[in-house]
Order: C-alpha cells, then structure tokens, then sequence
C-alpha cells in the first residue's frame, strides 16, 4: 500500500509538473488534511492551515522549477515541518522583541511629556486614513478588527497572500510616514 501510495504520488508530482490541475487537487485531497493534523502539533490550527495552504501553493507555483528530491510525501511533511519552526522561531523572537521594547517605553508612559503619545495617535490615524483604500481596509481589519489573514481573504474575495501583500504594503508605508515614532507606535499597537 505505502509503495503504491509513492508512486501515484510521483505521477500526481509528474503531471502537476506539466500543469494539471486535477493532479494538484488530487495531491491537495490526499495530503491537505494530514498535513495540517501534522503542523497543529507545532502551531494553533489556523497557522497550520495558513502554512500547508502555503506550501501547496508554492508547490504549484514553481511547478516548473521545484525538485523534489524525496518522496512528495516526505518533502510536503518536511516542508510543513520547516515552515512551522520558522514560524516558532519568528513569534519567539518577536516576543522577545515585544518585552524589550515594552520594558523601554514604559518609562515613556511614566514621562510628564506624555503629550507625544497624543500626537502619535493624530499622526497615526492620519498617516492610516491616508493609505491607498485597498491596503488601509486590510490593515484595519487585520489590526482593529483581529481578523486572519484567511479570514480577510474570504471577506474580500482575493488569497491569503494579496492580503498579506496590503498588509505588509500598508505597514511599509506607515513606518515612513511614522519613522519619528516608530518605538512609541509599536508599543501603542501592540496592546
């Protein structure tokens, strides 16, 4: 059964290589579900959907240029894998940032010359209003509204990445514009 199992993966993996959806509906059937039961052991579901969703888009994407040097098995488990210590390692360091940064302002919030932190929420809601439309509603209900990615792709009617793309869009454009005070925001936005 399992080498059965390899080599219709293999063909699936052949013909997808040469464009057909069916054999990547077919690959996406067979693994989608185990594959996020398998990143759910290292992430929360919804990063797990996002990351094997992710990964099976990749796999199509560079259909053309993708090796596959082990079974699909193997290299879509590794991949998940991957992608999930990415992740980890990324929140970690993130969080570590967060506490750092959260340490140094609080004397900030303590300062008599808290009146910077009224002007920052001026200039923030400016700077947010002043976003090209698409990139401002993805950023707010992302940030305001605590919507997932996946959920605002649905609402929206676009992927997951054309959100993620606003997003990083409207957070590129808000640290120019907001590049003074930039330590303050994060911290502000961030609880």
């Amino acid at each position: 059964m399992i080498k059965a199992t390899i080599q219709t993966d293999e063909i699936l993996y052949k013909a997808i290589c040469k464009g057909s959806y069916s054999a990547f509906d077919s690959l996406f059937i067979r693994y989608y579900p185990k594959l996020c039961a398998y990143a759910a052991q290292f992430v929360d579901m919804e990063d797990a959907e996002e990351i094997v969703q992710d990964i099976m888009l990749w796999l199509w994407e560079n259909r053309k240029n993708a090796t596959v040097d082990t079974s699909v098995q193997n290299y879509l488990f590794r991949s998940v894998r991957n992608k999930c210590i990415t992740l980890i390692n990324r929140n970690k360091v993130k969080q570590k940032r967060d506490n750092i940064l959260q340490a140094e302002m609080l004397g900030t919030f303590n300062d008599p010359d808290f009146y910077i932190f009224e002007e920052l929420k001026q200039r923030l809601k400016t700077a947010i209003s002043a976003l090209p439309e698409s990139y401002k509603v993805a950023f707010e209900m992302n940030r305001f509204q605590n919507m997932t990615y996946k959920d605002i792709a649905l609402k929206l009617n676009v992927s997951p990445k054309t959100v993620d793309y606003r997003i990083q869009q409207a957070l590129k454009l808000l640290r120019e514009e907001l590049k003074e005070y930039l330590p303050l925001a994060l911290l502000l936005y961030l609880n």
